[in-house]
């Protein structure tokens, strides 16, 4: 006889246990693309405070198990005290590389190393590559999210680039640690070999003095030593934006959150422009959390449309990849017009339900579905197609370079599996505004 259904809790931590806690061993080791994504990389890790001046070492990846001689960098070292001690967060820039070359690195801890990984830059503009790109991850992400970071894995097993929309955990609960250990658990089969280029969320934030006049948004204090990022954002926005170019595409990452509480939307609109107007490459995406165009009921991001929309229309970008509505919906530009195509994904176990908006001006929608996205560059061609966390293809279409003529999109429907909708009234704690906790 099946059991009742019972609400799991967001970590599979035990209450009391300290399952994270830092030691001499180097952990949540992650690579980032520098600003030329095929002259460099960057990497940040985690120690305990035994560990105070580490290095990193790297060496063109080679088939013997002897690669030679490795060259070493002594990395920058921050401390970040947590529910679960005091932790060292290092970060290493390696530069000065040549392109579409594989790298192996390792990381040094307490009188031991990391793994040698293996990563590998970005090729000259024009060769063909695949990347991922992924919604909120934010809850219950060792217990759900891992699966979808494995598949996603299997059905892109020469990705070199994954794209996070933000939300990648929910904070704010008192186990902002635990949550970071199991984001980098689900993440594992990724983080260190593909090049990780996240978005921050407003998860990513938190409410200080809240319910006070004083109530304010403020960054986290993980996200600025977690990730190893480019240092070229927005004035004033300097530690959550920030752009990098990868082999014909410039990657531009946006922070919603602070355009919409923090009065930022200006001057991220004229960084915008300047990082658009200079983009030499055939193609470009912006990354940002909150959508353009809610797919969510009773969601408006107007700041985002009013200030930063033109910038992306005029300079014609060509996907802007977004999260925090916890469903799925695609839509093109107003005027018809192949681009920008507008896309907003989940893959986390929070599942929110549709607007009636969103129904009639977004096509495909989805609800109760995790997925991925796999986005394929070739030459003039760019290929993108969503997946459930079983690998069923959910979306797919491509765009055309026409040159003067601008981008074409096609839709590709053979292979698809239909339209996903909420069937639950309520979820286990009664929300009938959401689908799944």
């Amino acid at each position: 006889m099946p059991q009742a259904r019972t609400l799991e809790p967001n970590t599979l931590v035990p209450k009391g246990v300290m399952r994270y806690a830092p030691s001499g061993f180097p952990e949540r080791v992650v690579a980032s693309p520098a600003q030329d994504a095929s002259r460099g990389f960057a990497v940040a890790w985690r120690t305990d405070v035994t560990v105070g001046a580490p290095v990193l070492e790297w060496v063109v990846a080679g088939d013997s198990p002897d690669m030679g001689i490795p060259n070493s960098v002594v990395a920058a070292t921050h401390a970040l005290e947590t529910e679960n001690g005091t932790a060292h967060h290092h970060r290493v820039d390696v530069g000065g590389l040549q392109p579409d070359t594989l790298y192996a690195y390792r990381v040094q801890g307490d009188r031991t190393w990391s793994p040698w990984y293996q990563v590998r830059t970005a090729a000259e503009a024009g060769e063909a590559f695949e990347m991922l790109y992924f919604g909120d991850t934010q809850n219950k992400n060792a217990s759900l999210t891992t699966r979808v970071m494995r598949e996603a894995a299997r059905h892109a097993p020469h990705a070199r680039l994954a794209l996070y929309a933000g939300d990648l955990v929910s904070g704010g609960d008192g186990e902002d640690d635990n949550e970071w250990g199991e984001w980098f658990d689900a993440t594992d089969v990724i983080s260190p070999s593909i090049l990780t280029a996240p978005a921050p969320g407003n998860h990513e934030y938190f409410e200080e003095y809240e319910d006070t006049p004083q109530e304010r948004r403020v960054l986290g204090k993980h996200w600025p030593v977690q990730f190893a990022l480019p240092a070229n954002g927005a004035p004033g926005v300097e530690l959550t934006t920030y752009w990098f170019d990868f082999q014909g595409v410039r990657v531009a990452v946006i922070d919603g959150t602070s355009a919409l509480d923090l009065g930022t939307a200006q001057a991220q609109a004229r960084w915008l422009e300047g990082v658009l107007a200079s983009n030499p490459n055939r193609w470009s995406m912006v990354v940002t959390h909150q959508p353009f165009y809610s797919p969510r009921e009773g969601r408006d991001n107007v700041l985002l449309r009013e200030h930063l929309l033109p910038v992306i229309g005029k300079h014609k970008v060509d996907l802007v990849l977004q999260g925090h509505d916890h469903t799925y919906g695609r839509r093109g530009p107003d005027d018809g017009a192949g681009t920008p195509v507008f896309t907003v994904s989940v893959v986390g176990a929070k599942q929110y339900r549709l607007s009636d908006e969103a129904r009639a001006t977004m096509k495909p929608v989805g609800e109760d579905t995790q997925l991925f996205q796999v986005i394929r560059v070739d030459g003039g061609r760019l290929r993108y197609e969503a997946r459930t966390a079983t690998g069923r293809l959910y979306d797919a279409f491509e765009l055309i370079d026409e040159g003067k003529g601008g981008k074409r999109r096609i839709e590709i429907e053979p292979g698809r599996i239909d339209e996903r909708f909420c069937a639950r009234e309520q979820t286990l704690k009664g929300r009938k505004d959401r689908c799944w906790e």
